[in-house]
């Protein structure tokens, strides 16, 4: 089938008017290039040629030059090894799949088959799909069945409720804990304060951490010192206190009452730990507007506080482990995304057991989004706390093929906010108007995601089929804010996200609960839980700035998530089955292939672009990324990823051990499960800040 992968190669690189196509740069000879920027080019294009097979009229040249950049041992040396390597590994994956998958082989025969024949290229949808039906089947078909595959996919959402919770969230500002991530970053070199006054004592802890070296990387992270209406932290918490006044306003909750929000802040340089909840107190108390709300501030040092303070001598008493520090380092917030976003779930059996037993459930909110609760209450007839007093949330209840379902966790749904004035049941994803890009032919992930919002996300309970009490919605396709867990399901299930995944945090997290009882967890779908998303009004520059990793993490994604699903089931089928469309995309037959194509492709067009700066960060972040990706998720059950995984659940299991053993004890009036309590509640007020 070699070969026939390398006509499909050939003809997408030469497939007319895509938007990104430029020339082929390579040397005129067996020399090289003087110009950084035209040696990137011409390394990215020799490996597109070479996958392209002998046909391409510079197969050779190309060859040459990638043979002896590789054996230059100079500083274009990796990056040559690294497309070299990236042509054996293609190859040896498409003959794999080939070999033990028929449908593939199939597909890629048939796709083989249209491009052969120049006449079918000018059907750019036909050929889309050909495309599809290969690299990326989950867009398949959704062009031309649009509402038929809506209907399809809701129909299989559907759930038929068998047991309301008799227990629901009545007082939500007593029984939630609220959650959100705060990204920190030292202050800009090209605006240190952007105006901003900071204190001399912070200042000066600034001056000596400057010269750590940076340990994380965040998409778009806080700036310190950044102008107050370009911060996160104080749009969301300011949101958030808002949302509580509307709520007192409406009698649902009591005057004095103050919510509890739990902020992990996640920081790039380790000394930040010490700093970052100063930098927020000290914004807070210039900028106000939070009276609503008592917010505690975690970085990683206090999350090891916990551990080593509270939950490590609980193991070791109560559970008789010696070895828990270690075991339970899964508790913290710097790092991956994953790792913070298990935490902000996880805090809250940790709040139910040592701080407040009234806690019943938490929710997640990402800072640059609000409840819009005049637009909630107009269209939808009940505000954001109204919402979450259904008894939806913690019913049990039957899916479409006969699987029972535990449906203790909640997802609402997103609207932008230059949307809003339509409607609040307007997609945050639309279906795409366009055909696909020259990169969007191999992976087209906007089709299935565009998908799953409309079926999903867009669900009202206002018809006899999905009525809102006896039938609901189950979701997959959640986002990272928005969503929430209830106590009791989150220590009976004990769901978390690995801490090696980077992207689509959210939807790995009730991923490692498919399998490990006889009711599967699942997301209740809300109708009417909405909330604005804001970024674009107030951090378009913070979006920019994170294009290119945003576009590489997508590549990194479906590497690791093609070995994660692998790793929580040898039924890759049972798991595809539950989370296409969208999630499924990035669960693939050829993820090497996928990742590579898309990086190669999309290299190409930003020189196109005529944009040689950002080509280069592009090509030198995403090889490093990919490169260690697939070292990192590459060896079945042996890989450094199976048995991270492993090592995490056995973390995370430890922790429900340990509380349910606390609890326990302090039922029974244990002495020491109860000074452990103390402790952990001056650990918990400390963490406090005080506006």
């Amino acid at each position: 089938m070699k070969e026939y992968f390398e006509c499909v190669i050939f003809c997408l690189l030469h497939l007319k008017g895509k938007e990104g196509e430029v020339p082929f740069l390579l040397p005129d000879d067996d020399g090289g290039f003087t110009d950084r920027a035209a040696t990137l080019q011409a390394l990215n294009a020799a490996f597109l040629i070479v996958l392209s097979g002998r046909r391409h009229r510079r197969y050779e040249r190309a060859h040459r030059f990638l043979e002896k950049t590789v054996a230059a041992t100079d500083e274009w040396t990796d990056l040559a090894r690294f497309y070299v390597e990236g042509i054996e590994r293609i190859t040896d994956e498409i003959t794999s799949v080939c070999e033990r998958d028929p449908e593939f082989a199939a597909s890629l025969m048939a796709l083989y088959t249209w491009v052969s024949d120049d006449r079918n290229l000018d059907d750019e949808k036909e050929t889309a799909e050909h495309f599809w039906a290969v690299f990326c089947p989950e867009a398949a078909d959704i062009y031309s069945w649009k509402r038929m595959r809506v209907e399809a996919l809701r129909k299989k959402r559907t759930v038929r409720i068998v047991a309301r919770n008799p227990e629901p969230i009545t007082d939500p500002a007593r029984e939630m804990l609220f959650t959100a991530n705060a990204l920190v970053t030292l202050p800009s070199a090209a605006r240190p304060h952007d105006g901003v006054s900071l204190s001399e004592e912070l200042q000066s802890e600034l001056s000596r951490i400057i010269g750590e070296p940076q340990r994380y990387w965040y998409d778009h992270p806080i700036e310190i010192g950044v102008a107050p209406e370009k911060n996160e932290v104080l749009y969301g918490l300011r949101g958030l206190n808002e949302a509580i006044e509307f709520e007192k306003v409406r009698g649902n909750v009591s005057e004095g009452m103050k919510l509890s929000c739990v902020l992990s802040a996640s920081v790039t340089h380790t000394g930040l730990q010490s700093v970052v909840k100063w930098y927020i107190e000290e914004e807070c108390r210039k900028y106000s507007g939070f009276e609503n709300l008592d917010v505690y501030v975690f970085t990683e040092a206090e999350t090891h506080t916990i551990i080593s303070k509270i939950l490590a001598p609980a193991a070791k008493r109560y559970l008789q482990r010696s070895d828990a520090e270690t075991i339970l380092d899964v508790l913290g917030v710097d790092g991956e995304y994953g790792r913070h976003y298990s935490f902000l779930k996880a805090i809250a059996a940790f709040w139910k057991v040592f701080i407040d037993p009234a806690i019943k459930g938490t929710f997640k909110i990402d800072l640059d989004q609000v409840f819009p609760q005049e637009r909630l209450v107009k269209e939808g007839g009940a505000s954001a706390f109204e919402h979450f007093m259904t008894p939806l949330w913690g019913a049990r209840g039957i899916d479409e093929s006969g699987e029972p379902l535990d449906l203790g966790m909640i997802a609402g749904s997103l609207v932008n906010e230059r949307d809003i004035y339509l409607s609040l049941y307007t997609p945050d994803v639309p279906f795409p108007n366009r055909m696909p890009k020259a990169e969007e032919l191999i992976f087209f992930s906007t089709l299935p995601q565009a998908l799953s919002t409309e079926a999903e996300m867009m669900t009202r309970y206002n018809t006899p089929e999905i009525d809102g009490w006896n039938t609901a919605l189950q979701r997959v396709h959640v986002t990272g804010g928005t969503n929430g867990i209830l106590v009791k399901t989150l220590r009976q299930h004990r769901p978390f996200t690995p801490s090696f995944i980077s992207r689509a945090e959210d939807q790995a997290y009730v991923m490692t609960a498919f399998f490990g009882s006889n009711v599967r967890l699942a997301y209740i779908h809300k109708d009417g839980l909405i909330m604005r998303h804001d970024k674009e009004a107030f951090a378009q520059e913070a979006i920019d700035a994170a294009y290119g990793g945003k576009l590489i993490g997508d590549y990194v994604r479906t590497l690791l998530f093609s070995a994660y699903a692998r790793v929580i089931s040898e039924d890759i089928a049972k798991v595809k089955e539950i989370v296409d469309p969208f999630t499924g995309c990035f669960i693939a037959r050829v993820p090497v292939t996928i990742a590579y194509l898309r990086f190669s492709l999309r290299a190409m067009s930003f020189f196109g672009e005529e944009d040689d700066d950002k080509a280069e960060d592009f090509i030198r972040t995403g090889a490093r990324r990919i490169e260690e990706t697939i070292g990192y998720s590459t060896g079945g059950s042996e890989s450094q990823l199976a048995l991270q995984y492993e090592s995490e659940r056995r973390g995370w299991n430890l922790y429900y051990d340990v509380l349910d053993a606390v609890e326990e004890a302090i039922e029974r009036g244990d002495d020491c499960a109860l000074a452990l309590r103390t402790m952990a509640q001056d650990i918990i007020d400390e963490c406090r800040i005080r506006v």
